[in-house]
């Protein structure tokens, strides 16, 4: 085997894991898989160009083979948030099977009101428990500016959902959340 091979073998060995863990955190067992196995196809042309910890490019590759994904599949998720929006819930006296999924594809169509940036502060940091230090890193800024891009990050989201809460009084979402 030569030094590549053995190089790179090692990287895929030992950074699989965490990279995998990543992209399951953002996306369905298989688009989460294809993500992964897409950075690492990436890593393997641009084996040369690595930086020396190649984790945080990992990572960046595959929020990038995500984001790809994502605006595929943006058509989907708008449609089930518009037929969520139409659900007769007012004889309803508790939430149904449903509440749960119409929840996520507000949090969703929340999250992908927001810009890249904001999303992608939020995921590593609420979703994959990284500290500032590390997705600073992957973000390419100083992690003081990284806490503040979170801070304001976490402020739209919440904007969004109350946006979303207000436009929708009668939504499944603003129901569940009466009868709690």
């Amino acid at each position: 085997m030569g030094t590549d091979e053995a190089r790179f073998t090692e990287m895929y060995r030992r950074l699989y894991p965490r990279v995998r863990a990543y992209a399951a955190r953002r996306a369905v067992d298989t688009a989460a898989e294809e993500a992964t196995n897409d950075a690492f196809l990436v890593a393997w042309k641009k084996l040369h160009q690595l930086p020396a910890d190649p984790l945080p490019w990992l990572l960046v590759a595959t929020r990038n083979a995500l984001s790809e994904q994502r605006r595929r599949d943006v058509r989907q998720i708008t449609l089930a948030s518009e037929v969520a929006a139409t659900l007769d819930v007012g004889a309803a006296t508790s939430p149904g099977a449903d509440h749960d999924v119409v929840e996520r594809i507000t949090v969703l169509t929340a999250l992908d009101s927001l810009s890249d940036q904001d999303r992608e502060t939020l995921m590593l940091t609420v979703w994959d428990g990284l500290p500032y230090r590390q997705p600073a890193e992957v973000s390419g800024c100083s992690t003081a500016a990284f806490a503040v891009r979170h801070h304001r990050a976490r402020r739209r989201l919440e904007a969004a959902l109350d946006a979303r809460d207000d436009a929708a009084p009668a939504s499944p979402i603003r129901a569940g959340k009466d009868e709690t």
